[in-house]
């Protein structure tokens, strides 16, 4: 389970980001520049959450029961509780 929330963070100088799972009120440093990280927004979904997957497209799936989206790294539903079926292979 995510314990802390985690934020999309940007170099200014390059645009470089990065997903880190960050305390609030402390600086974090890009490696290569040297150059604080400005916090660009939080990701989905927030903390405390069972997945660790962030809320993109190749990351979700749609619920069986309540065609609710949920991450595929989940096996019950979020949004109503049921179990989901196993994922489908994709076409060869």
């Amino acid at each position: 389970m995510i314990r802390r929330q985690r934020y999309r963070l940007r170099t200014p100088s390059t645009g470089r980001e990065v997903l880190v799972e960050a305390e609030p009120g402390k600086i974090y440093r890009d490696r290569d520049t040297g150059e604080p990280l400005e916090v660009v927004g939080k990701v989905l979904p927030l903390a405390p959450s069972p997945s660790k997957l962030p809320w993109a497209v190749e990351n979700l799936r749609f619920c069986p029961h309540c065609d609710q989206l949920a991450q595929k790294d989940l096996n019950d539903c979020p949004n109503c509780g049921r179990r989901m079926g196993p994922l489908s292979e994709p076409a060869r």
